[in-house]
């Protein structure tokens, strides 16, 4: 059995004995010649980007970003940029001088206008009266946002005939006709069936058509007044069934750019064949800024809206116009506020 022995080297220095094994290895051996490896103080960016560890900052707010003034001034000119626009065509309107109509005016029955289930200019405040007002109040506002003159005529159609297209032309010029500082022309188009002059109860003369096919005849000759204030009316004069090709010349843009050129308070207001039933009213279209497509309640079908909706594509605005509806879902019932319900 062997015994352990304590070997302990010649140069070794007694104090090493409390010294720990490693300690008295390097003595030993010379292990204090290794040293570590020479590491940089700092790593280059793309290094220290791969082994320094991920850090958590939390985002600092960025402040926002110093508008100069021109900025602002650049701001404040795009924004107002539409207005000047609108303001320059106004202008430019100005400049031309506007046709003055000097017509004969006729008297218009108030009864028969009852009779007939339309406005009646002289009454106060009813149901169908609050009902166009709703409507002359969006037209009129289109009309100004424009600022155009195209923007100030109106076709009233409607896909098919006994729709009620008529009925809301003329009511539609009777309620504009009410605002103080608003001249308005209703103008019968519907060159087949003309009816304008007969529901308002006026004799029938030459008119539109008879404008158009003759190159010297000035519009304004031809339009007939009535003792409503502010309300005018263009028949549509004598039939030639070439309808759509005059309505398509040259002619027509002379015409009806002259009755709103330079009148930026006037309104003419188109009673249009049925759009499904003759073509003038897609030509018509092409002339008009804005358009009420007449819809009656359980009558006119989708398909018939579009299909009318298509064939006045020309026209930029094109509103939809229920009419005979006799339900409605809020439950309003305009003008028994005032006591003159219908």
């Amino acid at each position: 059995m062997n015994k352990p022995t304590n070997m302990t080297p010649p140069d070794a220095d007694p104090k090493d004995e409390r010294s720990s094994l490693l300690e008295r290895a390097s003595g030993a051996f010379g292990l204090d010649k290794l040293k570590p490896a020479a590491v940089p103080s700092r790593l280059e960016s793309d290094k220290a980007k791969k082994f320094a560890p991920q850090r958590k900052v939390a985002d600092a707010p960025a402040e926002p970003p110093k508008r100069r003034e021109s900025d602002f001034i650049g701001q404040a000119v795009a924004s107002a940029a539409p207005a000047k626009e609108a303001s320059v065509r106004q202008a430019r309107e100005a400049e031309v001088p506007a046709v003055q109509f000097k017509g004969a005016r006729q008297e218009v029955s108030r009864a028969y206008l009852r009779d007939q289930g339309l406005i009646d200019p002289d009454g106060g405040a009813s149901t169908l009266l609050e009902e166009f007002r709703i409507i002359k109040r969006q037209v009129l506002a289109s009309a100004k946002a424009e600022g155009s003159a195209i923007s100030r005529r109106v076709l009233v159609c409607s896909p098919l005939p006994n729709e009620g297209k008529t009925f809301c032309a003329i009511n539609l010029a009777l309620a504009m006709a009410g605002e103080r500082d608003l001249e308005v022309l209703l103008v019968d188009a519907d060159f087949g069936k003309p009816s304008v002059m007969g529901k308002l109860g006026l004799e029938a003369s030459k008119g539109f058509m008879d404008v158009l096919a003759d190159p010297r005849a000035h519009v304004e000759d031809f339009v007939v007044g009535t003792d409503i204030p502010g309300l005018w009316v263009l028949t549509a004069g004598e039939r030639t069934g070439r309808d759509s090709e005059y309505l398509s010349s040259e002619r027509t843009w002379e015409v009806l750019n002259r009755l709103t050129r330079g009148s930026r308070n006037r309104i003419v207001i188109f009673d249009s064949p049925p759009a499904l039933a003759a073509t003038p009213a897609a030509e018509l279209a092409k002339h008009a800024g804005q358009a009420l497509l007449v819809a009656r309640a359980d009558m006119t079908g989708r398909v018939a809206l579009e299909d009318a909706i298509d064939l006045l594509s020309a026209c930029p605005d094109i509103k939809l116009l229920l009419n005979d509806a006799t339900f409605s879902p809020s439950g309003r019932k305009f003008g028994s506020y005032y006591g003159y319900g219908e």
